[in-house]
């Protein structure tokens, strides 16, 4: 949920001057953008990863502000449940080498992080929802203490006027009430960016949205909650549900909510998701900054409240020039190092594909078929089906084999990266796809053949994990 700000009590004249602001920067974004004042360099990869703290029980430890502290990382950032923290990478341009260097980022951090976490008696795991998690760990008490969390706290449950209402239906039906946002703490993910030149931005946000269905699929790694099984990808109805408003009028069902798909493809240009932003979304957080209108503050504040499963950002090149990011919010996180990597592998390779193809002959499926193709592989994993480009349906374990990985292979060799690093990483995709176990379905294996013990589940992935060996090589015992 992002930058800290430095209120969290605010009055009307707060929110009319945060919305003249941020009408200015929307134009001037515009006007940028129309100019081609915006950066064109090439693409540049990088990520978030969120996790978990549990103590020797595999439950979760409110001990982010101490753990962090003491750490001392700067890569490293509290989260919004006191159980949670977030790593972050240094970018790296998106050519020759770049999985192999982000791969030792992110192996670099995690082990100094799991050392800490053992020297404190805890430990630290990736998964995107954890099994041992209870609804009474998720309070206000738990909250991160964050002037940011608490004013959203505020500002989603003054918009509702209601309950958050959980009502998820899988393998099992999960219905329940919560009083506070402390629900989003229980999803937590792998989030891609990459920074993209001016004139493909747009193709290449279209190419994400439509590449999310085989994505969520492949990465599902939060099949249970609170005790039952849900969706193979439970994380994408819970964070939906979670702080579920709408737009303009307090209207909690739409017509368009602040976590969603989206609403279409940016038909002409990136600028149209920042105007829907301002046109449909009411502020949420007016914390007013005196930074020039260049800086995009407020324009920057507001887009951190609205949680598109693929986000346009903005950001800045080290000359100030402003630049546009996509970042790609559909895999969970986990389950272990090298998975995390091959997943942001297999997405850039993958995007690029479909993006090329867009350029080159326009937009292969209806937005509302792209949509309907998230939400049915987020429920029903690599045990699903979607309609692709043809117009037929297929089952997704075989599209991605003799369709989906050739094409990410295409779409990374198009940005110049190493054969060696396509082989390699590409190669732990093709290997969970041709084992058909990602951290799901390890998940459910486990608990439908074992035991019905989530704590020694999460124990065994945790080893699991540990060994830093791929997800599709992991053994029950």
């Amino acid at each position: 949920m992002g930058q800290e700000i430095s209120l969290s009590q605010f009055d009307d004249a707060d929110f009319k001057r945060f919305h003249q602001k941020l009408q200015q920067e929307t134009r001037l974004l515009r006007r940028l953008i129309e100019q081609k004042n915006v950066s064109h360099r090439d693409p540049v990869a990088g990520f978030e990863i969120e996790a978990w703290l549990v103590n020797k029980d595999m439950r979760p430890s409110p001990i982010n502000k101490h753990y962090l502290a003491t750490l001392n990382d700067p890569q490293a950032s509290l989260e919004l449940a006191k159980f949670n923290i977030e790593f972050n990478c240094d970018p790296v341009v998106l050519t020759d080498d770049v999985f192999s260097r982000l791969h030792r980022q992110l192996q670099t951090t995690w082990d100094k992080a799991k050392r800490h976490a053992e020297s404190l008696d805890h430990n630290i795991v990736m998964i995107g929802i954890l099994p041992t998690l209870q609804q009474a760990d998720l309070h206000l008490g738990n909250m991160s203490d964050m002037h940011r969390y608490r004013a959203l706290n505020k500002q989603i449950l003054q918009t509702r006027g209601e309950p958050i209402h959980i009502d998820i239906c899988g393998a099992e039906h999960l219905k329940t009430d919560h009083h506070d946002v402390m629900l989003e703490a229980a999803t937590t993910s792998f989030q891609t960016h990459i920074q993209l030149p001016l004139q493909i931005a747009h193709h290449f946000y279209n190419a994400s949205i439509i590449a999310s269905a085989p994505i969520v699929a492949l990465c599902a790694n939060a099949p249970f909650l609170f005790g039952k099984e849900l969706w193979h990808e439970s994380r994408i109805p819970l964070f939906e549900q979670a702080i579920e408003t709408g737009g303009f009028g307090g209207v909690a069902h739409g017509p368009l909510r602040r976590v969603s798909f989206g609403s279409d493809y940016a038909r002409h240009s990136i600028i149209e998701c920042f105007q829907e932003n301002f046109d449909h979304f009411p502020v949420l957080l007016p914390v007013n900054h005196d930074a020039a209108i260049e800086a995009f503050e407020h324009l920057r504040l507001h887009n951190g409240t609205i949680w598109r499963w693929n986000r346009p950002l903005i950001g800045f090149d080290e000359d100030s020039t402003p630049h546009i990011r996509v970042e790609h919010r559909t895999p969970a996180a986990g389950p272990s190092v090298p998975d995390a990597i091959a997943n942001a592998a297999f997405y850039y390779g993958l995007a690029k594909h479909i993006c090329d193809r867009i350029i080159a002959r326009g937009l292969p499926l209806p937005f509302a078929q792209a949509k309907d193709n998230f939400y049915q592989a987020a429920r029903y994993g690599l045990d699903g089906t979607i309609i692709w480009f043809d117009g037929a349906k297929h089952r997704l374990q075989p599209l991605l084999q003799s369709e989906l990985l050739p094409g990410a292979v295409a779409g990374l060799k198009s940005l110049g990266i190493y054969n060696s690093e396509i082989e390699d990483y590409l190669d732990i995709i093709r290997q969970r796809i041709a084992n058909k176990q990602n951290g799901c379905h390890w998940q459910r294996r486990y608990i439908r053949e074992l035991n019905q013990d989530f704590t020694e589940m999460t124990r065994t992935y945790l080893k699991n994990q540990n060994t830093g060996n791929p997800v599709s090589a992991w053994k029950l015992l």
